[in-house]
């Protein structure tokens, strides 16, 4: 395999004892025992078999973007993700079916449908990665989620060796997750999203991002609700930027936890106590009863502001959900995590669950 670069993704070559942290958007992460770098998928479902047959452990690597890696040498095969290219198919006169492949970096893929007058990703813009990343961890951002607009992925079972398209039902999409999060069996090769043929955008979910479009000149164009969500993401350091580091992260490190319908009473009953008895929190009710409500409202109620550091590691500056890089190591940032963590549950009653993967000897406890 070539070392050729994928604009957007840092470059990588095939090696033994190749550190991680580079390749990472944390920068953290210890060196892998053997990196192999694959460019199609023919090439990728070989590696990953004769890794299997030889027992080998297999840690598959694209952008980097949703890991936290142990600080610890990481047994086995890493296998980098670079794999490119983009077809189109009509599905009828207002939607086009486009197929993506895994490598492609994900904020290239929604600039282009943008490009194209196509609509339905560009709420998701400036989410770092890449596209097969997107629906192991239902991507989504100001009121939208890939789930809307995937109609099939196209994945390889490790275990049968069978390659097949799966229908956006088989693939379980819910809040954060689906039926490929967690599970090393099943690899997705490339997604297939129904986009609609039109530059107005999708209708807007998002109060933030809504008044913000409202209060700029011009309709709700999907350039103009990308040119906003690109300027609310860099106001939060949630646009991967070198030279600011905020952006030394895995992005939101904590999902919005959801507290089950028999919990609400006594959780507004914490609010209360420890807010005052006019305060309340964020709710958002689920279908099922349950409420979602905002993690980093509990993280900055429960005594943590943005900079919140220890050694290492550091609350970004602008947005409590990110946990930052700040020249340690991954057990100083696990160790603030579990800071955090351990302060909203005494301070409210609610657990924070990470978002991100964790690889080698990287483990969340939730016990702390």
């Amino acid at each position: 395999m070539t070392d050729a670069p994928v604009p957007g993704l840092p470059p990588v070559s095939p090696g033994t004892d190749v550190p991680l942290g580079p390749l990472t958007t944390l920068g953290l992460g210890g060196a892998a025992e053997r990196v192999v770098v694959v460019e199609d998928d023919d090439t990728l479902i070989t590696a990953l078999a004769e890794a299997d047959a030889a027992g080998r452990p297999t840690l598959l690597l694209a952008g980097g973007s949703n890991l936290v890696i142990g600080d610890g040498p990481i047994a086995g095969d890493t296998i980098v993700l670079r794999t490119t290219g983009t077809t189109d198919r009509s599905d009828d006169e207002d939607h086009v079916l486009r197929t993506v492949a895994a490598g492609e970096p994900w904020d290239a893929v929604v600039a282009a449908s943008v490009a194209h007058g196509l609509s339905g990703l560009e709420c998701l813009s400036g989410i770092p990665g890449t596209t097969g990343a997107t629906p192991i961890q239902n991507v989504g951002a100001y009121g939208q989620e890939v789930a809307d607009a995937i109609v099939a992925v196209r994945v390889h079972d490790r275990d049968t060796g069978e390659t097949r398209d799966w229908d956006a039902a088989e693939c379980g999409f819910a809040y954060r997750t689906s039926v490929f999060k967690g599970h090393g069996r099943y690899v997705v090769l490339s997604v297939t999203f129904r986009l609609q043929r039109t530059e107005q955008a999708q209708p807007l979910r998002y109060g933030e991002l809504a008044r913000a479009v409202e209060q700029a000149d011009g309709p709700a164009t999907t350039a103009l609700v990308r040119r906003e969500v690109l300027r609310l993401r860099r106001g939060k350091g949630m646009v991967i930027d070198p030279d600011d580091p905020d952006t030394r992260s895995a992005g939101s490190f904590f999902t919005n936890p959801i507290v089950a319908a028999a919990d609400l009473d006594r959780f507004r009953a914490r609010v209360a106590e420890r807010l005052g008895p006019d305060v309340v929190a964020p709710e958002y009710p689920q279908p099922d009863g349950r409420a979602k409500t905002s993690a980093a409202w509990l993280i900055e109620r429960a005594g943590f502001a943005r900079g919140h550091a220890r050694p290492g590691a550091a609350l970004s500056s602008k947005h409590t959900l990110a946990l930052t890089n700040r020249g340690g190591a991954t057990r100083d940032l696990l160790a603030l995590a579990h800071e955090v963590a351990d302060g909203v549950e005494q301070a409210f009653g609610v657990a924070l669950r990470p978002e991100p993967v964790f690889v080698g000897d990287a483990v969340w406890d939730p016990r702390g």
